[in-house]
């Protein structure tokens, strides 16, 4: 596991921001969801070395954030949400600083800056100010200070926030992409729940400073639940009073002109002949009729209530 977080717990004069969190992250990249306040940047910074817990222990790499932070932080990369460049500095100058913050000599954190910045798509900006760029041109620059020493493992706090859609699935392709080629497994803090499907394999969720999931993505999503998607030929209206007279449960159609459903029939998952039968007496003709798995807005929610 490259992080283990064990009874974890983080107070602020009276308020717990964590409470009895134990967790394992696995090698790959893993989802670190949850509303405002669900304590996720607390633990993030407190797997910096940032901030030290209350009670508990944490071991990020096999090391205590607490008690040898430098050696932490020399392995671990870190994109925080918000811009975190000087003014005046350059991609160039902000990359080869980052480098020689983690602990590399002069010469090759201008290197690695160099091929950090073309890795993530800077080539021809680099030598402008950051403070300049767009905000996508931001979020890439952020990365590749991230990774310009070539950390094992890596933060990432909100790193599309902001961005348009092609700009965010640019991103999201180099996050996929990071394990792959750069051999760097991922912490990815988000809200975005496409984020998460698009590009992780294990789910966090964390809830009032409390742990609600911690689990691989296709637990969570599980496997079909009880419904079908079907899309018909014909009048839906006829069909739909037909499914109901065979006892199934029409929940909503799927677009604005009825012709898909999403349909419960009435004995569960392996009942679809009573879906057959309903078009058949409604004179429509079936076009779709597939089984229909949560998708991780749905898992989510049902976490949280």
């Amino acid at each position: 596991m490259q992080v283990r977080v064990t009874s974890l717990t983080r107070s602020y004069q009276g308020v717990t921001a964590l409470d009895d969190v134990t967790l394992a992250i696995p090698p790959g990249r893993t989802a670190l969801l949850g509303p405002n306040g669900a304590g996720k940047s607390t633990l993030l910074k407190i797997l910096l070395g940032l901030t030290k817990p209350t009670r508990g222990s944490v071991e990020v790499l096999g090391r205590d954030p607490g008690r040898d932070p430098v050696a932490v932080r020399a392995r671990v990369g870190y994109m925080p949400e918000d811009d975190a460049h000087l003014p005046g500095m350059s991609a160039v100058e902000l990359c080869a600083y980052g480098a020689e913050l983690s602990g590399l000599p002069p010469r090759e954190a201008i290197e690695r800056a160099h091929a950090a910045l073309f890795y993530v798509g800077i080539d021809d900006k680099r030598y402008l100010p950051v403070e300049g760029y767009s905000t996508g041109l931001k979020q890439r620059a952020k990365l590749a200070a991230a990774i310009v020493h070539d950390p094992d493992l890596l933060f990432l706090d909100e790193p599309t926030n902001g961005l348009d859609p092609a700009s965010r699935e640019e991103m999201l392709g180099l996050v996929a992409d990071l394990k792959q080629r750069r051999g760097c497994d991922v912490v990815l803090s988000t809200h975005l729940l496409h984020d998460v499907e698009r590009v992780c394999d294990h789910v966090i969720v964390l809830a009032g400073g409390r742990l609600m999931a911690d689990a691989p993505l296709r637990d969570l999503l599980g496997g079909h639940d009880g419904r079908y998607t079907v899309r018909i030929k014909g009048d839906p209206d006829a069909f739909e009073r037909s499914l109901r007279a065979h006892g199934c449960t029409p929940e909503k159609a799927l677009d604005a002109s009825r012709a898909t459903w999403l349909v419960v029939p009435p004995l569960g998952a392996g009942d679809v002949d009573a879906v057959w039968r309903s078009a058949a007496d409604a004179g429509v003709q079936i076009r779709q009729l597939s089984p229909r798995t949560a998708s991780l807005d749905e898992a989510f929610v049902r976490m949280l209530t």
